[in-house]
């Protein structure tokens, strides 16, 4: 019985077959199906190396929604030399909400020398060389975003000449915390010092002459610092003209969280539009020598994510391009044969030329022969 039953499920099984087996005896192989074969399993062969390649790549997911976050603080981290001496120069903060200085105690002044070695040369040449190509192929930031925490850092290399020039110019850097609202970071002649109904620097101890605010800015970022991301004011280098000069950037900021499989973090991106004049009352152009740069947070943020094709949609891609391939080479190998035999077919019909032949009566015939055998009878 148990036999019996073993021998109807196998005979439904047989039933179910969606892949009828042909005899070998009955397949026909032929050069031209060989040929086609060999194309399909190249082709095969090729597409699948290029589909794993897309599956090992990954891609940004770029997610916007409205930032809630307005009591947190905002780090602004900064690293600029500006072509004056320490004593000369203050920065600090304004802080447009509660309209008072931030506190700038985060920041370091030290003495340097503004001219480059030529190692900080040619690391602010390939600097500025990236930050071109980044303004013309936006699709590399996705690449430095991935690259983070891998790369090297892009901060200025130490100098590597002993020069025995005094320091001429003054590197503030540091950071400093200002709350999550618009503001102005500046630096100006004077040291900054508190007054009830704003703030003021103490420049009437500095030369007129002695002003020069030819500045290079060697990181400037908001929010977490982060290596091997580049900004886009990194490695910018400006030379004053005049000595009442004025050096505005105009900054939007971006809360952004990037979330990618080396690192998970907040930080900021941000545009800029920079405007430079000199100060010349006489003729209208006011204002105070410096550097300026007034910021403003939008109200959107921005989540990075780093995401990976799934190895189900991977096999399924692939199952696509094998089955694609066979009935594609299949269809267009039949279409070929029929276009070929049809030729053929015509090509034979022509060569049977019309013949005539004598009938007993004198009359002739014009169709041909039955047989085209010699022998007589």
């Amino acid at each position: 019985m148990r036999r019996l039953n073993r021998k109807k499920t196998l005979n439904l099984m047989k039933e179910l077959d969606a892949f009828p087996k042909v005899p070998e005896s009955y397949v026909e192989t032929t050069v031209s199906g060989g040929t086609v074969s060999l194309i399909a399993f190249t082709t095969i062969a090729f597409l699948t190396v290029m589909e794993f390649t897309v599956y090992r790549d990954t891609w940004m997911k770029y997610e916007y929604e409205v930032d809630k976050d307005f009591t947190s603080k905002l780090r602004i981290n900064i690293d600029i030399t500006v072509a004056m001496r320490c004593q000369y120069v203050g920065a600090d903060v304004l802080d447009l909400a509660e309209t008072m200085v931030a506190s700038a105690d985060g920041l370091i002044y030290e003495p340097v020398i503004f001219d480059l070695s030529p190692q900080q040369k040619e690391w602010q040449r390939m600097l500025q060389l990236i930050q071109s190509r980044l303004q013309e192929e936006h699709s590399l930031q996705d690449v430095i975003f991935k690259s983070a925490f891998k790369s090297a850092s892009t901060a200025l290399p130490p100098r590597e000449d002993n020069s025995l020039q005094s320091p001429d110019a003054c590197r503030i850097h540091g950071h400093l915390y200002v709350n999550k609202v618009a503001g102005n970071f500046h630096i100006t002649v004077g040291k900054a010092i508190p007054h009830p109904r704003g703030h003021a620097h103490l420049a009437a101890l500095v030369s007129h002459e002695s002003y020069n605010f030819s500045h290079r800015i060697d990181h400037l970022s908001f929010g977490e610092l982060i290596p091997g991301i580049i900004n886009p004011l990194d490695g910018t280098e400006k030379i004053a003209s005049d000595h009442n000069q004025m050096f505005q950037y105009f900054i939007t900021i971006v809360p952004t969280k990037l979330h990618t499989y080396k690192i998970s973090a907040e930080t900021h991106q941000f545009s800029v539009t920079e405007r430079e004049r000199v100060i010349n009352h006489a003729a209208g152009s006011h204002g105070v020598s410096g550097i300026f740069m007034k910021y403003d947070i939008s109200s959107l943020m921005v989540t990075v994510t780093e995401e990976h094709m799934p190895f189900w949609q991977f096999l399924v891609r692939l199952c696509g391009i094998i089955g694609g391939i066979f009935s594609t080479t299949g269809i267009l190998h039949g279409f070929g044969r029929f276009v070929a035999e049809v030729i053929f077919c015509r090509f034979r019909l022509g060569s049977y030329k019309s013949t005539s032949v004598p009938l007993p009566d004198g009359h002739t015939s014009n169709h041909l022969p039955l047989s085209t055998d010699n022998s007589t009878h």
